[in-house]
């Protein structure tokens, strides 16, 4: 349904995206990922009509989607875009702001509406609380109810809960998510956590020196990550030598092992002295050195600084990272 062709784009003649290229179908959800100041944002905004293009094209479906230099009002009625700025009206209620582009000449469907979008960001309670009063991440949450509430063909996500707490993120995610998947609503999510990713994303674009680094399935990209950059979007991961890997000898090669991976052992595997050890909450997290490589672990106990442990590889991991030659 979505077809982005060749983008290119420049803030005051510095490069931001070069030829970027991608296509999404209907009902998918993509997750547009990078370190900051990749492009994440500036992407979306030129898929919403916000930026202009210096070069290429955007199609939903056989309608190209035109810019601020065709369009005095940016978007089009079958996409919504969700910004880090919420752009919500601070003297008006919850309720009004969730109902803003509802009908007012069907008064039961309204008011059905925006009682199902509230119940979905769990603000039932603050209906007729004016949004001025409201914290950062309430604000946030009106925001996403007010952008869903006329059911949009394309959502446009970015950032969607930086700024909302924990105890909420992660019901919230499966509330969103789970609506989108039900109502076939094809979404893209600019995001730095692998929480609003992993569980939900269908693809990942990787976002990297003004172009696309990986774009493929979810799971396919992180189960075998093809660069640590990829790898360390998802979490702590490390790039081994596998000439400290003994059973696969004194080859000149390299793979990637995510912190979890590693079975920390008392008698075998690679060699590794304890610097630092941090408490995770269900595990530790372990910073230790190995021949003068840096090596990053989880382990289910507290291990003692200056400590020799040794550390193993699941030969299925290995098999699984090897590059080619």
């Amino acid at each position: 349904m979505l077809q982005v062709n060749s983008l290119s784009f420049s803030y005051d003649k510095i490069p931001v995206l070069t030829d970027i290229n991608f296509k999404v179908e209907k009902g998918e959800h993509i997750s547009i990922v990078g370190e900051s100041g990749c492009g994440k944002s500036t992407l979306l905004k030129i898929i919403y009509g916000l930026l202009q293009p210096q070069q290429g094209d955007i199609f939903w479906g056989e309608k190209q989607v035109m810019g601020p230099d065709y369009n005095l009002v940016p978007g089009e009625s079958y996409m919504k875009y969700l910004s880090q700025d919420f752009d919500l009206m601070p003297f008006t209620t919850v309720a009004e702001n969730v109902s803003q582009f509802l009908s007012v000449f069907y008064p039961e469907e309204l008011k059905a509406r925006t009682e199902e979008l509230l119940e979905m960001i769990d603000m039932v309670s603050f209906a007729n609380v004016k949004v001025k009063n409201l914290s950062g991440g309430q604000q946030q949450r009106v925001a996403l109810a007010r952008v869903l509430a006329q059911k949009p063909e394309l959502l446009l996500l970015d950032e969607p809960f930086g700024h909302i707490d924990n105890f909420r993120k992660n019901q919230l995610r499966r509330n969103l998510f789970g609506y989108l998947k039900k109502e076939g609503i094809t979404c893209i999510t600019a995001t730095h956590d692998h929480q609003d990713i992993l569980p939900y994303a269908n693809r990942i674009i990787v976002l990297k020196n003004q172009g696309i680094m990986a774009n493929a399935n979810t799971k396919d990209l992180y189960n075998n990550p093809k660069n640590i950059y990829t790898a360390t979007l998802f979490g702590e991961a490390n790039i081994i030598p596998i000439n400290i890997i003994k059973s696969y000898g004194d080859l000149e090669r390299e793979i990637i092992v995510y912190a979890h991976e590693f079975r920390v052992s008392q008698k075998k595997g690679i060699p590794v002295i304890v610097e630092k050890c941090y408490f995770m909450g269900s595990y530790f997290l372990v910073e230790a050195t190995s021949r003068e490589h840096r090596i990053r672990f989880n382990s289910d106990e507290s291990i003692a600084i200056n400590k020799k442990v040794f550390l193993n590889i699941a030969l299925e991991t290995i098999s699984q990272r090897l590059k080619p030659q």
